[in-house]
């Protein structure tokens, strides 16, 4: 151990979020009905909070605390203000679906709990703490996917709890594997470690750790969950576990593989360079032949994760794989979050064709779907083309030209059924009114509010995008 670098302070996020979980828990077992909103106003309390104590930490120097379990460092502070900006969003777009639900409460304790689990993900440093991060990014998204109590909730629940233990199962193995034979867990001795190990124990640990990883971020081989428990939850439910797991996840592959596997031990490159192409063209196609928004959104998603491995793929190779990578999980969250928060305000348009005439009579909401859509495909000047652009660069810069050309023929072809489902929103007919019934107004806020987000991290993405070029140095000791 490397002193007593026991610092509560570096980890305030962190605990803010712990802290309006349990307060709030213990809130909502008092409250009535009509005042857990009380909850609600708590988190996004510690949220912003939490984003403000995020923006002071980033202009310290890095650091590693509680010996070299935790680094606080740019892909931390990147992950942190990723997640506790969608936590306010999602906070904000399930308003109306949760309001004076008997279980409000606990979807909001879910949610931070969920976020938090995330976060540390993105920033642990050492093996144990990784898998601990896993399965607390885990448990509470599981049982938010039933948290309605539907009989198709019921059943994304289960799948998406199959799908992560066994997943979680092989995770564990491969951290037992990588301990074995690194004789370390902390991710600085790891490295030293691995460098004498046997490549294929070393191989095979690394492999089943990535398979755990991967699960959160929905990209093969950890994708089976994704269509059904965002097809059969609520837009809201669906939005937060197809948002905020991804950027966790594919945060601790890079930092697993950055800091922790000495270049030699596996060929990491090709490995997710197949990978994200697999992510990229399976979720295209299968999303060719969806008419269920949120099925289509599914496999949209699984697509977005195999472009963001692009990145992940050349990390040490190009100089601008950190960057990218940061820039775009940042994109895809504010973009996605608002496509679903169209959804969660019209929860009754289920399909493509439900959306027909919706620019008549909702013109705001069409404007605000017209421009995420078109954002996943990564049109300018919105945030994921600014965030595309940076990967593929990484890519040609890393010498993986053939992925960069397959990731613009993947987005040249997902215009196809982006625009499928826009081609209705914005054609003459008449719109059902029963479909294109709203909810309230906070989903169209939400909408309205990241379609403007994704527009203007677009505009700005060239200040931005230097802010998040620090690489996270191996730490010395253990």
């Amino acid at each position: 151990m490397s002193g007593m670098n026991e610092n509560p302070a570096a980890l305030l996020p962190e605990l803010l979020l712990l802290g309006a979980a349990v307060v709030g828990l213990l809130m909502g077992a008092w409250l009535p009905r009509h005042r857990q909103w009380l909850v609600r106003l708590l988190a996004a309390a510690a949220a912003g909070a939490g984003l403000v104590a995020t923006a002071l930490a980033a202009v310290r120097p890095d650091e590693v605390v509680f010996g070299t379990s935790y680094a606080v460092d740019t892909p931390t502070h990147a992950t942190r203000a990723i997640v506790l900006g969608a936590v306010l969003v999602a906070l904000a777009l399930s308003v109306d679906a949760t309001a004076g639900h008997r279980r409000e409460t606990e979807f909001v304790v879910l949610l931070l709990l969920g976020g938090l689990g995330t976060i540390l993900l993105g920033g642990a440093n050492d093996l144990l703490l990784l898998f601990a991060a896993f399965l607390l990014a885990s448990v509470p998204f599981y049982a938010l996917a039933g948290w309605d109590k539907s009989a198709l909730g019921t059943e994304a629940a289960m799948k998406y709890y199959l799908s992560g233990a066994f997943l979680g199962v092989v995770m564990l193995g491969g951290v037992t594997i990588l301990y074995g034979v690194g004789r370390g867990v902390g991710y600085g001795a790891l490295r030293d470690g691995l460098a004498g190990a046997p490549l294929t124990a070393a191989g095979v640990g690394l492999v089943a750790v990535v398979a755990g990883l991967l699960f959160k971020a929905g990209a093969v081989p950890g994708h089976f969950w994704v269509p059904d428990a965002t097809a059969g939850t609520p837009p809201a439910v669906a939005a937060i576990v197809t948002t905020i797991p991804k950027i966790g996840g594919l945060v601790a592959v890079y930092r697993l593989f950055v800091v922790a596997v000495p270049p030699d031990v596996l060929d990491r490159p090709l490995l997710f360079a197949i990978l994200a192409a697999v992510s990229m063209t399976l979720g295209n196609l299968a999303a060719f032949f969806q008419n269920t928004v949120q099925r289509l959104l599914a496999y949209s998603t699984i697509s977005q994760a195999g472009y963001a491995m692009m990145a992940v793929a050349v990390a040490g190779r190009a100089e601008l794989a950190q960057q990218a990578l940061l820039f775009y999980l940042a994109a895809y969250a504010v973009t996605n979050l608002g496509a679903f928060a169209v959804l969660a305000e019209l929860p009754r348009a289920r399909t493509l064709n439900d959306h027909r005439g919706m620019a008549r009579r909702h013109p705001a909401l069409a404007v605000a779907l017209a421009v995420c859509l078109l954002g996943l495909i990564g049109t300018p000047p919105t945030a994921v083309f600014v965030g595309k652009l940076a990967v593929f660069t990484a890519a040609v810069d890393g010498g993986y030209l053939w992925l960069a050309v397959l990731a613009i023929v993947n987005t040249v072809a997902s215009v196809f059924y982006y625009l499928r489902w826009l081609a209705p929103v914005f054609r003459g007919t008449e719109p059902d009114p029963a479909a294109m019934t709203r909810a309230g107004t906070w989903g169209a806020v939400a909408a309205v509010f990241c379609a403007c987000l994704t527009v203007v991290l677009g505009v700005l993405g060239g200040a931005i995008l230097p802010s998040l070029a620090a690489v996270p140095a191996p730490p010395h000791g253990e």
